[in-house]
């Protein structure tokens, strides 16, 4: 998946409109609008201003994966505390949310 997919497809499972996507990153519709369909090709800058409000990193836009995964805060929390457990903790933990499902 290109950059121009990745950001389009973020940009919808987010719900956001370019319209809006435009008011929270500062860059215009027109050039969201090109980027998206492959005409142009974002500066760093413009692409960290346009991943921001979508809850990305620059990391995540050039992952090379196609599960690419576009998590919300509160996901993007639990990983990262997930993450800081030790192995038996984690694996409890799992089994415990498990069982919530």
């Amino acid at each position: 998946m290109n950059i121009a997919e990745r950001l389009k497809n973020a940009r919808k499972s987010k719900d956001i409109s370019v319209y809006k996507l435009s008011q929270l990153s500062g860059v215009s519709e027109t050039h969201i609008r090109d980027l998206e369909r492959g005409d142009r090709n974002p500066s760093f800058d413009t692409l960290n201003r346009l991943a921001k409000p979508l809850g990305l990193s620059l990391a995540d836009m050039f992952k090379e994966s196609e599960d690419v995964s576009y998590l919300n805060k509160e996901e993007k929390e639990l990983v990262e505390c997930f993450r800081m457990l030790s192995k038996n903790k984690a694996d409890t933990l799992l089994q415990f949310l498990k069982t919530l499902v």
